[in-house]
């Protein structure tokens, strides 16, 4: 049995680490992975997984979604992944990869999950190898349904969601520097809780680009980034907002497609790539995807 998956990246609108409340925003850049079940193997519950992806993530993920879809202990599974979404930079690689995973097993066995559920149960893989300190629900589910999704991601559940524009763009600035695991992060964060729960209320009534403020000034100041000139530049660029994504040290901003060239110009030319990439509205139509 042969399956396929693809999911999406995003970019923060609101870090869940202060609160356990997050607000993500999806984006075109992907993650396919390639799964490849047998019946009845001669080493029944093996996984294998290609050695360019081969972490504690997608292992974790690979064995968590069989575990949930392929009930048949007789198994096993070989995985292949690739993404084009730039790792350990706050652009949510992690998530997408092992959402793509869950939906490349389940699209092998014929199971139709909602996204709530692809999301959660990456969600629970994320957590469970170590690279979340919240499992990252609002990341996953927005690289799901695309558009804004604010969650809560300690009870794995949807608080509110909205599309996002029809013609947007995000311009990203994506340093080559990376950030470490958020579970290293998470006491520093959950210190300024009080002061986060403004964005996430800004978020929660859906005035995304104060919350997108407010929530890059709080990760600016904790991981040591000094952004504030660049989001004053992409401001004056036409952005609608802009900040820090994830634990950075990537910043996006996002304004309409006609400025994009304007926007891209106003990120720094040395030190870091930059791309235009559109603004997902809607759901995965592919292989493998949901809607």
């Amino acid at each position: 049995m042969r399956g396929l998956g693809r999911a999406s990246s995003a970019i923060t609108i609101v870090n869940a680490l202060p609160t356990g409340v997050g607000c993500a925003l999806g984006i075109d850049l992907y993650a396919e992975a390639e799964v490849t079940i047998r019946e009845e193997s001669e080493q029944p519950g093996a996984v294998e997984v290609e050695p360019a992806a081969r972490t504690p993530l997608t292992l974790t993920t690979l064995r968590t979604a069989l575990d949930r879809f392929a009930v048949d202990a007789s198994v096993d599974a070989r995985l292949t992944v690739r993404s084009e979404i730039p790792s350990a930079r706050g652009l949510k690689s992690s998530s997408a990869v092992s959402s793509a995973i869950v939906l490349a097993v389940a699209d092998a066995v014929g199971a139709h999950p909602a996204p709530t559920e692809v999301a959660r149960l990456s969600a629970e893989a994320s957590r469970s190898a170590g690279v979340s300190a919240t499992g990252a629900f609002d990341d996953a589910l927005a690289g799901l349904l695309g558009g804004f999704v604010v969650t809560d991601n300690a009870r794995c559940e949807r608080l509110s969601a909205a599309q996002s524009g029809a013609d947007w763009t995000a311009a990203l600035f994506v340093p080559e520097a990376t950030h470490s695991a958020s579970p290293g992060w998470a006491e520093a964060f959950r210190r300024h809780d009080s002061e986060a729960q403004v964005a996430v209320d800004a978020a929660l009534r859906g005035d995304w680009w104060t919350a997108m403020r407010l929530n890059s000034e709080l990760v600016e100041r904790t991981m040591g980034y000094s952004y504030r000139p660049l989001r004053d530049r992409l401001i004056g660029a036409g952005a609608f907002g802009a900040g820090v994504t994830g634990l950075g040290p990537a910043l996006a901003a996002i304004g309409p497609t006609s400025d994009r060239d304007r926007l891209r110009s106003a990120l720094p030319v040395e030190g870091g790539r930059r791309l235009s990439i559109p603004v997902r509205n809607g759901g995965l139509r592919a292989p493998g995807g949901v809607e």
